[in-house]
């Protein structure tokens, strides 16, 4: 049974299956949920040298769940040489999200995608802290603590070594002296400026020469 998505979703993926009739194979694929969505990867990489096109499939807002049921369009239609990953945040918001259940899920997408991509550089991206108090309404987050996103970021890189897949922990220029997302650096305790994401952008950088 397939998992309806509001329009807003359904409005991306169709622009998405449209800007993949054009797509250079081979290339870099950032994909993943807002977080993903909202890196402005393309105004960073401009200037920077790269050999490689950069592509953004992310969708604000879709978990682990929505994101298994478009890898067509979100990932297998790119056709991408290398994939920095950043999915699941959005599974931690209900009061009831099982670590075992998220993992269970993912391990799910990442054989997918090994399966369909032979030879593909996967790399899975650790989750970002949020700021409970930097945020004007933090309920719509309020599940999502620092300490699910800790003990998930543990999961995926034990995910990343049982399937020798890279993993990258950006998130030390990101927190402040509790471990938090720097009050500076996010737009509602959980999203990010730019001067943030600069921050992420500084670390990958040397990586996707």
């Amino acid at each position: 049974m397939s998992i309806s998505l509001d329009p807003e979703k359904t409005l991306k993926l169709v622009r998405y299956d449209y800007l993949n009739r054009t797509v250079v194979p081979g290339q870099i694929l950032f994909a993943g949920s807002s977080l993903m969505e909202q890196f402005p990867v393309h105004e960073f990489q401009l200037g920077a040298g790269l050999s490689s096109l950069i592509y953004n499939r992310g969708i604000g807002g879709f978990t682990t769940a929505e994101m298994l049921e478009h890898m067509e369009t979100c990932v297998y239609a790119l056709r991408p040489a290398r994939i920095f990953l950043n999915i699941g945040t959005n599974d931690m918001n209900p009061d009831d999200y099982r670590k075992d259940e998220l993992m269970e899920r993912y391990e799910k997408m990442v054989k997918e995608i090994l399966a369909h991509l032979p030879g593909v550089q996967l790399t899975l991206l650790a989750y970002y802290p949020v700021n409970h108090e930097a945020a004007c309404d933090d309920s719509w987050f309020f599940y999502r603590t620092n300490e699910r996103i800790c003990e998930a970021n543990e999961a995926v890189k034990a995910l990343s070594q049982k399937y020798s897949l890279g993993f990258l922990d950006l998130n030390a220029p990101l927190m402040d002296e509790k471990g938090r997302l720097k009050a500076e650096f996010t737009i509602d305790g959980v999203h990010m400026y730019p001067n943030g994401y600069r921050e992420v952008w500084k670390q990958l950088a040397g990586i996707l020469q």
